[in-house]
């Protein structure tokens, strides 16, 4: 059975806990770790991931969460794909101004470290609100998960637990937010921090010309 975005995260946030702590994340933590509303929440996703056989849990110890040797074996296929995928040779530079010399210079661009931060995802732009942060629609912006942003940042931010939007976030004053578009033509997103969920930062920015 396959996973959804949002099992994925959780399977990636626990692995990251364990790797950094030793031990396995409480439920209060993976919600707070994810920005999900309630514990209610977190429970149904691990219900689900052990019925998918990604995780399971010892019900006599507490912090019991246990990665299955199936994610790990996901996880490591995943690993060897992109290993395979993530370089490019890097021949030089060249000018998008005046002309200069273009000089040979072989690297290799290693496009991993776009995506080594575990659970990030992709997601494809419609509409054109970031247009002049060079963000056009039918883009793809890659996105590292994160609760835990700063003023200015690109983000995906969920209204109300419905509305997702890509835009630059701003803390103001009050408790409210400002979700601001890279379009003169278009007003800003004010809506309180309490019906705001920041579910990530924009890494980088990928368009395919053919």
């Amino acid at each position: 059975m396959a996973l959804t975005r949002r099992q994925k995260q959780v399977l990636d946030f626990i692995a990251q806990f364990v790797e950094q702590h030793g031990y396995s994340p409480s439920y209060q933590e993976i919600a707070e770790g994810l920005g999900l509303g309630s514990l209610a929440t977190v429970h149904k996703h691990i219900h689900a991931l052990e019925a998918k056989h990604y995780l399971k849990r010892s019900f006599n110890r507490s912090r019991s969460l246990d990665l299955t040797q199936k994610y790990l074996q996901m996880e490591q296929r995943r690993q060897e794909a992109s290993a395979g995928l993530a370089r490019v040779p890097l021949l030089g530079r060249i000018a998008a101004g005046s002309p200069v010399e273009a000089v040979e210079n072989p690297e290799n661009l290693d496009l991993g470290v776009l995506a080594s931060h575990p659970g990030t995802y992709a997601l494809q732009v419609r509409g054109d609100s970031m247009i002049e942060d060079h963000i056009c629609d039918g883009d793809v912006v890659l996105v590292e998960p994160s609760t835990e942003v700063h003023d200015g940042d690109i983000v995906v931010a969920l209204i109300g637990g419905q509305e997702a939007t890509l835009k630059r976030f701003y803390r103001e004053p009050g408790g409210f937010a400002r979700l601001q578009p890279a379009n003169a033509g278009m007003q800003p997103i004010r809506v309180p921090l309490s019906e705001l969920q920041i579910q990530g930062r924009v890494l980088a920015v990928l368009r395919k010309y053919r």
